[in-house]
């Protein structure tokens, strides 16, 4: 993991007052699964939000394969490569799981508008690999109206791998779903990101799910990267259990208090 992906230097947003991300830097390798994690209110959405180009930086860089990011919109920053779940699943109800990916191909090869309406013509084929690599084959046409909230997640994640990414942004991807359903949705992910070498970076609060998979971890508390560094290293920082945790209490102690009460 050796060529650079993403490299962010010194992004800063304020609103009013209050600075919700003041001077992040870090970089991301191909083929890593980095988590930012942090208390609620730390900066993870918006850091996320200025590096898909939904929030504009007051300052700073954010350079995909050294290319700069900083100014343009959404969907430039997604055809340049840079694909995204979010929290809250979104997908055209009325559509079959199916069609879903399919306009997401269209889209990708810019033929959205001359093609509305066609999409059940439009590369059957692109689509049922997307599906198929996160199994969903056999809910291929089925409306999306019907499925259950962990097969949302995992059409999302297809969908967001229909501009072929470099890079993946996964807000909470686990959010909402059974703890079996995390840890194969996560699971999945790892797969995908060691098959084609996507680098992937995305916030969770569930403890388990980021130790198990992320190569790497950075800890954001009032926009600020307070540590960084593997799972072991992160886990055993005394500063990150005080601010993340507080009380002095460990993560071992929290996942410990989280089975007794499971």
């Amino acid at each position: 993991m050796t060529d650079t992906v993403l490299e962010v230097k010194e992004i800063r947003k304020a609103f009013g007052g209050v600075h919700a991300v003041d001077g992040v830097s870090f970089s991301l390798a191909k083929g890593e699964l980095l988590a930012l994690i942090g208390p609620n209110g730390a900066g993870k959405t918006t850091c996320f939000n200025m590096l898909n180009g939904q929030l504009r930086p007051d300052r700073g860089s954010i350079l995909l394969s050294g290319r700069e990011l900083v100014g343009l919109k959404p969907r430039d920053v997604w055809k340049l490569g840079v694909g995204r779940t979010f929290q809250i699943t979104a997908t055209f109800t009325s559509m079959s799981v199916r069609e879903n990916v399919q306009m997401a191909l269209l889209s990708h090869k810019r033929r959205l508008f001359s093609m509305v309406g066609g999409a059940r013509n439009h590369d059957r084929s692109g689509a049922d690999v997307l599906l198929e690599r996160v199994g969903l084959t056999d809910q291929a046409d089925r409306s999306c109206n019907v499925l259950a909230y962990g097969d949302l997640k995992r059409l999302e994640l297809a969908i967001a791998l229909a501009n072929d990414p470099a890079l993946l942004l996964m807000d909470e991807p686990a959010a909402g779903m059974a703890p079996q359903e995390r840890i194969e949705l996560m699971q999945l992910t790892a797969d995908i990101v060691a098959d084609r070498g996507i680098s992937v970076l995305f916030t969770e609060h569930d403890m388990d799910v980021v130790f198990a998979h992320a190569h790497r971890i950075m800890v954001l508390n009032r926009g600020q990267l307070i540590a960084e560094g593997s799972p072991d290293e992160v886990r055993n920082n005394p500063h990150v259990q005080e601010v993340y945790l507080g009380g002095g209490t460990t993560f071992a102690d929290a996942q410990a208090e989280t089975e007794a009460d499971a």
